[in-house]
């Protein structure tokens, strides 16, 4: 199992996108409104995508209801 952390940016302008930092830690900019798990769905649809690991497989482990988050897959 891979874990990574996420600074998430919810109600970007732009199209979502994972872009990862120096540290080797991501930021995610998402185009939904973190507004009843909208953004939530959409991190765990965006990270999948990016590592080509279904969505079922990744799970946020802390930061549910926070910006810094803990995603396994």
């Amino acid at each position: 199992m891979a874990t990574i952390k996420v600074r998430v940016k919810p109600g970007s302008k732009s199209l979502s996108r994972l872009e990862q930092q120096e540290d080797g830690n991501y930021v995610a900019f998402l185009h939904a409104r973190a507004h009843d798990g909208e953004a939530n769905k959409a991190l765990i649809e965006l990270v999948a995508k990016h590592f080509k690991v279904a969505k079922s497989t990744v799970v946020i482990k802390t930061g549910a209801k926070s910006r810094e988050k803990t995603l396994e897959f």
